[in-house]
């Protein structure tokens, strides 16, 4: 199946996603969240919202995109994930998120399809948050379109600047609690869809649970005044429950962090990226 070009450019209408408490702290869990992370997943503490949760009210604008560009779900690949945060997520609330389809690009072989969002407050002009996400289609390329942009992570520093380390174990049936955050893919469940598309393996963890447990990882490393502003994470290879992950992260100029991950299946990154922070 050929993509829609013409495609480019369109903007949804708005949507709505209304949320309790309950939702962030099931994210929280998805994600890989322990007990002594217990801000994020108790209600008598706030709870308080990982930045990374912008990407759960933004993800039902998706799908009409998708749908517009005619991008086959059992061909896509997430390929990278970007949030840029203003201001602090409610535990609870009414958001409004408009989402664009901003690019289709030729790989020659495949295709990258690109997706804007911004999300604020509902019934205020704040905005808390904007995501970027690219999605790789199998078997769509060459049809003469324009490469994609450069991606803009920073270039890995040497192995004396400062830096972290964090290795975490992933559970078993962690791809079956992310899924209750919204993204339902059979990919990430279903054995026999998982094999019919190229995983023999058995169901893969969501892209989006990596960049969660990534943004955690990062977030352990900060100060406490320092918070995360921006999270950019290009994906390389899958990573299946029951790997651990390790997310190193490494300080290339100030209130920039470098990042890659890997798994005990190899030395090979899964993802990397970048990060921003900030004090205050």
């Amino acid at each position: 199946m050929s993509l829609d070009l013409s495609a480019v450019g369109y903007q949804t209408e708005p949507f709505f996603f209304e949320y309790d408490w309950k939702v962030p702290v099931l994210y929280a869990l998805g994600i890989g969240a322990r007990k002594d992370e217990l801000d994020y997943l108790y209600e008598g503490r706030g709870p308080k919202v990982f930045p990374t949760f912008a990407v759960v009210p933004a993800y039902p604008a998706l799908v009409p995109l998708v749908e517009k560009a005619k991008a086959d779900m059992r061909q896509v690949v997430h390929f990278s994930q970007v949030i840029r945060l203003h201001g602090e997520i409610p535990n609870a609330g009414r958001l409004k998120t408009i989402a664009r389809l901003s690019g289709i690009y030729d790989l020659k072989r495949l295709s990258q399809v690109a997706f804007t969002t911004e999300t604020w407050l509902d019934g205020s002009d704040q905005l808390l948050f904007e995501t970027e996400w690219t999605l790789v289609v199998r078997d769509t390329g060459g049809f003469g379109g324009p490469r994609p942009p450069k991606w803009p992570a920073p270039k890995a520093p040497d192995a004396t600047a400062p830096g972290s380390e964090l290795t975490e174990a992933i559970g078993p049936e962690q791809a079956l609690l992310y899924r209750l955050s919204g993204d339902l893919n059979p990919l990430h469940a279903d054995p026999e869809f998982a094999a019919s598309v190229g995983f023999p393996e058995g169901p893969i963890l969501h892209g989006l649970a990596t960049y969660g447990y990534i943004g955690r990882a990062v977030m352990k490393s900060l100060r406490p005044t320092q918070k995360l502003r921006v999270l950019g994470i290009q994906f390389k290879k899958p990573v299946w429950p029951g790997d651990s992950l390790t997310t190193k992260s490494a300080l290339v100029e100030p209130g920039v962090l470098s990042l890659s991950a890997t798994t005990n299946r190899s030395d090979e990154a899964v993802a990397s990226g970048w990060a921003e922070v900030s004090e205050g």
